[in-house]
């Protein structure tokens, strides 16, 4: 049995706009299929949050779980769950401004990694509010 160890591109690493599969080959019996099809919603998912993905479904949803998993805190747990959902088109009638959410994602991931400190996550989070 051959693995492909490549992630799939929904989009393209030149121009940006959305990518289309148009070949599919059977492994064993090389039948070729052709076409346009879309990948799933998850596949399009970025890899930390496939990763976070994993580790939630693994936790089965328990947060207290996940945060001992992840060794982060509770709202960065919550932060990356909504991040996930407003990716997977999901998002809460309150929440209007996807690249808002996107944004306190970015924000809170830099923090996490120590990129910033709690301070200017702060201010950068109050500016997006404005």
């Amino acid at each position: 049995m051959r693995f492909i160890s490549n992630p799939l591109l929904d989009y393209c690493p030149v121009c940006k706009h959305e990518m289309t599969i148009t070949q599919l080959v059977c492994n064993h019996c090389h039948t070729k299929v052709e076409g346009d099809f879309v990948s799933c919603k998850f596949c399009r998912l970025p890899k930390d949050q496939l990763e976070f993905v994993e580790v939630f479904l693994k936790c089965r949803g328990n947060i207290k779980d996940v945060e001992k998993e992840l060794g982060v805190s509770y709202p960065t747990v919550r932060n990356r769950l909504e991040g996930v959902l407003q990716s997977l088109g999901y998002r809460e009638e309150k929440t209007v401004n996807v690249q808002e959410g996107t944004q306190r994602y970015e924000i809170l991931s830099a923090l996490e990694n120590g990129e910033i400190t709690s301070e200017e996550a702060a201010q950068q989070l109050r500016k997006i509010k404005k």
